[in-house]
């Protein structure tokens, strides 16, 4: 199994797990038209195709490790999901062409040397075992020409990235650049404007309203919404009875069984075996009853190498006898230091037992644990309760039976939200997922219950009814929303102005107390601030300042505007950064021009190479 982790930590290695998982090496949100492909074909890319199967496989293995990294499978966005696969399987398709294109290509020798230093392929003596080699080809149910090919295409991609990321240059000097800038400091003084303190003195005309509207009307529209009943179910919601002797020793069995391998008592053991076992077994029992030694008995009689120390066999651990554990944890059950067992018939033969050290580990009883067993058995009740009800509530859901119906049924609480939007949805039920299975095409023209949609810990079922498609807003409808965005420019632009004119007033650290509003000092800030809003950030360190002296601006923000005042900016002499620090840095800057110039280099070859996406099959793959 190491060796296996350390092969696939390795270049081959990698190589095989990005071409059994699926080829995301290239992401990002980009949609696809066209049509005229293969019915088996989400996508032709110039002469090579991109199968149904494949994307398939790629959007469930790109699903699994999303929700590896997420607790809430409801925050995973299916939509952008499906965009980034799709582009992911066309940039390394259009990859693949050129790369054949261009000729790169590796040999075979050269994929034979690689592998025969491949530690996994390696037999004891560290020579390449060729019997290793087809175990793992026979495992993987590949043949040594479909291994070769894999590699000498992914070689040959890895080529034409390195030709293309690695070619992207950004010398130390500009490196340097960029750290000393985030050295700059400098004294702050600032003041901001907010939009609802001039939204009094602007005035909203009819005229100004239809003008708006008429340059705008594309873009008011309403929402698409639905009316929303649903079902919510979590564990916690559940009751649970109160839990039986068997529930008890359920969790009773389960807790010894964990803490089993943590026995600290030390044992030794004589093993009889062959046809005279029984016999031989209950004449050395006999003999230790006498009082006979056990060390000297098992020295002399065991057929176990442990014989020759006496029968230690070290700290009992019930995993060591597999199947035979519970009859050899029941012989030493209650056994003190001294103590010998009856002979113990196992698949090894017949064993007797001694206890030789106890560190004192007793395992406590279950009136001990009684109360932390029976919370153990309610929250283990609760969950099969709950797994349960989940099951029962799909099936229904499955049969056509209507929300109301289940809720009766299954006493689960129905829930209404009425006007639930597809867009800017504020909701108590806000997340994608639901989002997205309440505007399903076929659940909206069905009316039908959804199967269950995971929300945190729980599960939630929807039925829309009356749905409103997006539409474009009439003016009268409009008129409320343009109200309040032309109030909130008009009293913006009132703000700025006042903020420009007192800006214009200072020019020495003097004139910062003789404006009208009183200005806050935040003393000494860098460009990693958080007391400055990111435009305020760039807008702090827009200007230099005569020595002695300080500079105003003024400028629009998000909440109205903000005027702000500094002085002279001022560098660290020292860099927190060394030198390897530096280069490290450099190396980040460009391996991010190098994906800028491949992403670049990809829309060359969606222009050389023709993608067609055939999106009938896309929304099957996709549910809709």
């Amino acid at each position: 199994m190491d060796k296996l982790r350390d092969f696939l930590k390795s270049w081959p290695g990698r190589i095989l797990l990005i071409l059994c998982l699926s080829p995301l090496a290239l992401l990002g949100v980009e949609s696809y038209f066209g049509g005229g492909v293969d019915p088996n074909q989400i996508a032709q890319v110039g002469d090579a195709s991109v199968g149904l199967s494949e994307y398939q496989t790629a959007v469930n293995n790109r699903r699994t490790e999303i929700l590896e990294q997420v607790d809430d499978a409801s925050l995973l966005n299916e939509d952008v999901l499906h965009e980034q696969v799709l582009k992911g399987l066309v940039d390394r398709t259009l990859l693949e062409q050129q790369a054949g294109k261009l000729g790169m290509t590796v040999s075979d020798d050269t994929i034979n040397r690689l592998l025969r230093e491949e530690e996994i392929f390696k037999d004891a003596e560290g020579n390449f075992s060729n019997d290793q080699f087809a175990n793992f080809l026979r495992q993987r149910g590949m043949t040594k020409n479909q291994l070769f090919a894999e590699f000498r295409n992914q070689l040959s991609l890895d080529q034409l990235n390195a030709s293309i990321v690695g070619t992207a240059v950004y010398p130390m000097k500009a490196v340097s650049q960029l750290i000393d800038l985030q050295l700059e400091s400098r004294n702050i003084w600032l003041y901001r404007f907010k939009w609802q303190d001039y939204a009094e003195q602007v005035k909203v005309s009819k005229s100004d309203i239809q003008a708006y509207y008429d340059a705008n009307k594309n873009t008011l529209k309403s929402a698409a919404m639905v009316d929303l009943a649903y079902l919510q179910l979590t564990p916690q919601s559940i009751e649970v009875n109160d839990v039986t002797k068997e529930d008890l020793q359920q969790q009773y069995d389960a807790y010894k069984q964990s803490q089993a391998i943590n026995d600290e008592r030390q044992i030794s053991q004589i093993l009889l075996t062959g046809d005279d076992a029984k016999a031989r077994a209950d004449k050395i029992k006999a003999r230790l009853n006498k009082g006979e030694s056990f060390a000297a008995l098992a020295k002399a009689e065991s057929d176990d190498p442990s014989g020759e120390t006496g029968g230690d066999i070290g700290r009992f651990n019930p995993t060591v006898f597999g199947n035979d554990a519970e009859a050899v944890e029941k012989a030493l059950e209650g056994l003190s230091v001294g103590g010998v067992t009856a002979p113990v018939k196992t698949s090894f033969g017949y064993q007797i037992f001694t206890v030789t050290e106890d560190n004192g580990s007793k395992m406590p009883t279950l009136e001990s644990m009684r109360d932390e067993l029976t919370a153990k058995a309610k929250e283990y009740k609760r969950q099969e309760m709950y797994a349960d009800k989940v099951t029962a509530i799909n099936d229904l859901a499955a049969d056509g039976f209507s929300i109301e119906d289940i809720a009766q049924q299954e006493n689960v609480t129905l829930k209404r939200i009425k006007d639930y939007t597809k867009e800017n949805n504020q909701s108590v039920l806000s997340q994608p997922a639901v989002i997205k299975q309440a505007f399903d095409e076929f659940t909206i023209q069905d009316q039908a219950v959804t199967a269950g949609i995971e929300v945190g810990n729980g599960n939630v079922w929807v039925q829309p009814s009356n749905y409103r498609p997006t539409k474009t807003l009439t003016l009268a409808a409009a008129t409320p929303k343009i109200t309040q965005i032309l109030r909130q420019q008009k009293a913006t632009a009132l703000a700025l102005k006042q903020a420009k004119t007192l800006a214009a007033g200072i020019k020495t650290p003097a004139d910062i107390d003789k404006q009208p509003v009183r200005l806050q000092s935040l003393g000494s800030v860098n460009r990693q601030t958080t007391r400055l809003t990111e435009k305020e950030r760039g807008l702090a360190f827009s200007q230099q300042a005569a020595d002695n002296g300080v500079v105003a601006v003024a400028s629009e923000t998000e909440t109205g505007a903000t005027l702000l005042v500094g002085d002279r900016i001022k560098t660290e002499q020292q860099s927190p950064l060394s030198e390897m620090q530096r280069a490290q840095t450099a190396t980040i800057i460009r391996d991010n021009l190098g994906q800028d110039q491949l992403q670049d280099y990809l829309d060359y070859l969606r222009l050389v190479y023709k993608v067609e996406i055939n999106e009938a099959n896309m929304k099957n793959a996709q549910g809709r």
